[in-house]
């Protein structure tokens, strides 16, 4: 047996210099080979602790060791025993605070752990390649209708459909996929395999609807005389704004805003599409998530000379993911730590000329656990800019929730939903996802779609023997 590797197989990427001036897919994927090489190097632990930390319970060593064996077929069948969704998967999840983070190769100081998220992304790659049949369930359980497609719903319609539900998803964008859709840049998620992994989705037999806000083209009264069960994956996608002097001013964006129209609406791909996206030369991020990360890397390959993300605490404190923050200092994004803005410049005509920012040190641990940035006296400083866009998270989307005045929310405005079985105060209503944690990570999305398609089933078939005796 060949000696274990103490480092993970690199994986090719578009060389910085280069991928600062496109929107094609930084990382390039492993080949078969690069696959089996890494795949080698795990451990094969009976009581795997990847799996467990994995919030849609894969059986991570089982999918590996069919890679390291080169059957790639029985990979993608293990894999899609419990995901609707690995492409997209292998590419955005935070496994190195999930699944590699526990490792029991990479507890060791010498080895890092095995490259999960790399794996899953080969085999599902793989997967996409291959000619696809649903297969044919062939029984209709009971009717349940979606509402959002974004990460969650797809997750809870795949996995219904999969049990012989009728299953139809009402998504308000022309668009289906939420934020995979209008959220994530190409670069990182290639808008083509979203498309293959929802199309994958509905030739089970899951009926979408796209160009409907429920709320006001059909109401929740409607949805819950129509079908049997309900889940809400609504997201979270209300732009928030810290409030200060100047937010009015022409060239200050919510990340959500800025986002979308890269996105959803192509702004990426000028001229092709004529997107309204404002040409900067100077451009200032609010944040430290990945949302912030996205942003200020959408705006350097639009043209934009200079980027700078100010975020309030420390490097050691940033959300973000650790390969996204090194993508962006490879490609030029400058960071003021410590920092937070506090008015933005009028330059005489109602646009945005400069930010004026404070200097931040770190105090005591807030609820959150984290240090809680404290303002030091007299240190104002200015970044000249013409763009600010603030990527401080989002709020519950209100067009749904204000026509639905039954449904209990919690104090943050977000739907109150039962943790461990998504039900809300409502029966036979479910939600999950952003809506019910705030903004959050894709696959704790999909984890809660999971739960919820499980307790679906059972609420409906429970209800129907109710209804027989």
């Amino acid at each position: 047996m060949a000696k274990r590797s103490y480092t993970k197989t690199p994986m090719k990427e578009q060389a910085p210099d280069i991928r600062k001036h496109n929107f094609d897919e930084v990382a390039l994927g492993y080949t078969l080979e690069e696959g089996q090489l890494e795949a080698s190097r795990c451990l094969q632990c009976k009581n795997a602790p990847c799996i467990d930390k994995c919030p849609v319970m894969i059986d991570i060593p089982g999918f590996i060791q069919a890679i390291a064996e080169g059957d790639m077929s029985q990979a993608y069948e293990v894999l899609s025993r419990y995901t609707n969704l690995p492409a997209i998967c292998g590419r955005v999840c935070p496994q190195e605070k999930q699944c590699e983070m526990v490792c029991r190769l990479g507890r060791s100081k010498k080895f890092e752990p095995v490259a999960i998220g790399k794996l899953e992304r080969l085999v599902a790659d793989w997967a996409l390649d291959q000619p696809y049949e649903a297969q044919e369930v062939g029984q209709n359980k009971g009717r349940v209708a979606v509402i959002g497609s974004g990460p969650s719903g797809l997750t809870t319609a795949g996995d219904l459909a999969k049990l012989g539900y009728d299953v139809t998803i009402y998504e308000a964008l022309h668009s289906p996929g939420g934020v995979l859709t209008y959220g994530i840049p190409e670069f990182r998620l290639p808008k083509k395999i979203v498309k293959q992994e929802i199309d994958r989705i509905i030739a089970q037999g899951v009926n979408l609807e796209t160009n409907v806000v429920v709320g006001k083209t059909i109401t929740m009264n409607e949805i819950i005389e129509e079908f049997d069960a309900c889940y809400l994956s609504v997201g979270a996608g209300a732009p928030r704004f810290q409030g200060i002097k100047g937010t009015s001013l022409n060239g200050v964006y919510s990340s959500s805003e800025y986002l979308t129209r890269v996105n959803l609406m192509h702004g990426y791909q000028f001229p092709q599409y004529d997107t309204p996206v404002q040409k900067s030369k100077n451009v200032v991020v609010i944040g430290g998530g990945n949302v912030a990360m996205d942003a200020a890397r959408s705006a350097k390959r639009l043209g934009a000379d200079n980027v700078s993300i100010v975020y309030r605490r420390s490097l050691e404190e940033l959300p973000a993911r650790e390969e996204e923050y090194h993508h962006s200092v490879e490609e030029g994004i400058n960071y003021h730590w410590l920092s937070n803005p506090i008015e933005y410049l009028d330059d005489g005509n109602g646009r945005l000329t400069a930010v004026k920012c404070v200097q931040m040190e770190l105090g005591e641990s807030d609820e959150s656990g984290r240090r809680r940035p404290i303002v030091i006296p007299g240190s104002e400083f200015i970044i000249e800019a013409d763009t600010a866009i603030e990527a401080i998270g989002q709020g519950a989307n209100k067009v749904l929730l204000d026509t639905f005045p039954e449904l209990a929310l919690n104090k943050w405005g977000y739907i109150d939903a039962d943790e461990e079985s998504c039900e809300t105060s409502i029966p036979g209503v479910f939600a999950g996802g952003d809506i019910v944690t705030g903004a959050a990570t894709v696959i704790l999305a999909m984890g809660a779609g999971k739960i919820a398609a499980n307790e679906i089933d059972q609420y409906i078939q429970k209800t129907k023997q109710e209804q027989l005796v």
